[in-house]
């Protein structure tokens, strides 16, 4: 009897050294969860949940872009266990998006730990809604989001779940970074959230191999059990943006980007690096001047501090032909110097200038230089000869609700449709992270826009004063509309029957639409 039971001893001991060794043993042959239809089963894993956990080992930093339902969630939660248990003093951070997501992981945690046999568990642990202690030093905590979300803490493991979604991911990151920093554990993941924001630029640089990450890429077809049949019955109802964010691991498509996903797409072949001029290299040509050909400057005039640049472009009209850009940081006064000899050289360039605040100093200073050909914009019409300022009349373009949706409308219409050709890498960054914000359209937190509105401006005046007219203003209520449906979750078309989402596979109610459209009507009427 004491023989045999040597043995066992000493079959347990041997299974606690080979757990201990290997997580990914661990984890699917004494971990078991709660299924929802069949209650409680063992965590058999899949190869590609196994090559995660080996991943984890040999890699001190994770970043894991996946598709949903794969069982990354419960994976984590089984190898915090086993850092937890198998070692002394293991401070294990997780931060979730909400506080029921962070609850659900310490759940996790405690049922698999309480489905061990009783000779793998420690002989005390404490467990509440937030965290997991064991006698051995070790601890679990799942926490919601928070600006100082485990500064003050020196971490041996911290999970990131759903860190696209993260509000204000960047700040939280600075102070995770340096806990991390004195060689803790890091395991970040996600599905995708559009081109921007702290968790897109640290899988940039993990992909470009800028960084410490390792990279795991995990589309829906990583799983045995998801084949075509199930990804086309998943996905009916769907939009384009829920695919791509929930099964495709597509960050351009994700997003509510306002450029449409294939468009920005199709832009990246049409670069061409044009010369780099004066001005502190912020001005590039692409074209010389043609003496026979009419211009036009659009420009976005800034403070001149370290938050935000002035931008112009050059466009010929009326073909929209894309000549010189400029993206820089100067005083007003000085931007207006460079306007004017850029217009200069550009046969006198017809001038537009967003005039709203700031805007006016550099179109007073421009009068002062008496440029030849300001656009002024008054109650009457729209003149462009200099003269001096009337009482009725502003040099310059104001920019207000109504004519920003406008003119947005036919910057996303000349691009998706070809009629200008974006060749700037500078403007191309800014289209990814031009995004939609409730019913408005703006640069994501810490983008800019600056060139995207000087275009806007440049292109929606051509339009008034060279009769470009690419886009007539009775398609403008479609293609904005259009441009959110395309990107957002689904809503009501303004062009298409009321009981029928084009694109989307699904009805739409009445109300839906009717709150679609109100929300556009002056661009109905």
């Amino acid at each position: 009897m004491a023989s045999d039971l040597k043995v066992t001893q000493n079959q347990h001991l041997q299974e606690i050294i080979k757990c201990g060794r290997d997580p990914a043993y661990f984890i699917k042959t004494y971990c078991y969860i709660q299924h929802p239809i069949r209650g409680k089963i063992k965590l058999e894993t899949y190869n590609f949940q196994d090559d995660c956990v080996k991943a984890f080992e040999d890699h001190r930093l994770n970043i894991v872009l996946k598709s949903r339902q794969l069982g990354l969630s419960t994976i984590c939660a089984a190898y915090a266990l086993w850092m937890a248990l198998f070692f002394k003093n293991k401070n294990i951070l997780v931060i979730a998006t909400k506080f029921a997501t962070a609850q659900n992981f310490t759940k996790k945690v405690k049922y698999a730990l309480e489905s061990l046999p009783k000779w793998l568990i420690l002989p005390n642990f404490e467990y509440n809604q937030k965290e997991v202690r064991f006698d051995n030093g070790s601890k679990i905590t799942a926490i919601p989001t928070s600006e100082d979300a485990g500064r003050s803490e020196a971490l041996s493991l911290l999970i990131v779940d759903e860190a696209a979604f993260i509000k204000n991911f960047e700040e939280i990151w600075t102070g995770l970074n340096s806990t991390i920093s004195r060689g803790g554990r890091a395991i970040v993941l996600s599905t995708p959230n559009g081109a921007e924001g702290q968790y897109y630029h640290l899988w940039q640089q993990a992909e470009a191999k800028q960084s410490e990450f390792n990279c795991i890429k995990l589309p829906w077809q990583v799983h045995p059990e998801q084949n075509q049949e199930w990804f086309d019955r998943e996905t009916r109802g769907m939009s384009r943006r829920q695919i791509a964010q929930e099964l495709n691991c597509d960050f351009l498509s994700s997003g509510d980007t306002f450029f449409q996903a294939d468009t920005l797409e199709k832009l990246k072949l049409k670069f061409i690096y044009g010369q780099i001029d004066q001005y502190d290299n912020d001005l590039t040509r692409w074209y010389k001047t043609d003496i026979n050909k009419k211009y036009i400057i659009g420009a976005d005039v800034a403070r001149g501090d370290s938050t935000d640049y002035s931008a112009f472009y050059v466009l010929q009209a009326p073909d929209l032909k894309i000549m010189a850009e400029y993206k820089g940081k100067c005083r007003p006064d000085k931007f207006a110097v460079i306007l004017a000899k850029i217009g200069k050289e550009y046969n006198n360039a017809l001038i537009a200038i967003e005039n709203n605040n700031i805007g006016y100093m550099t179109c007073s200073k421009l009068q002062e230089l008496q440029y030849p050909r300001l656009f002024y914009e008054s109650a009457k019409d729209n003149v462009f000869d200099y003269r001096p300022m009337k009482d009725n009349e502003v040099p310059g373009f104001v920019t207000s609700i109504k004519n920003r949706d406008k003119m947005l409308a036919k910057l996303e219409d000349v691009i998706r449709n070809e009629i200008l050709i974006p060749t700037s890498d500078k403007l191309y960054k800014e289209l990814l992270t031009f995004v939609w914000s409730g019913s408005r359209a703006e640069s994501a937190r810490g983008a800019n826009d600056d060139l995207i509105m000087s275009l806007a401006i440049a292109i929606y005046v051509a339009d008034m004063v060279f009769g470009s007219n690419h886009l007539k203003s009775a398609n403008i209520a479609s293609t904005l509309i259009k441009a959110m449906s395309l990107s957002r979750s689904p809503t009501a078309l303004a062009n298409v029957p009321k009981n029928m989402a084009v694109g989307y596979g699904r009805s739409v109610s009445n109300s839906q639409y009717e709150n679609a459209i109100s929300t556009h009507r002056w661009l109905l009427n």
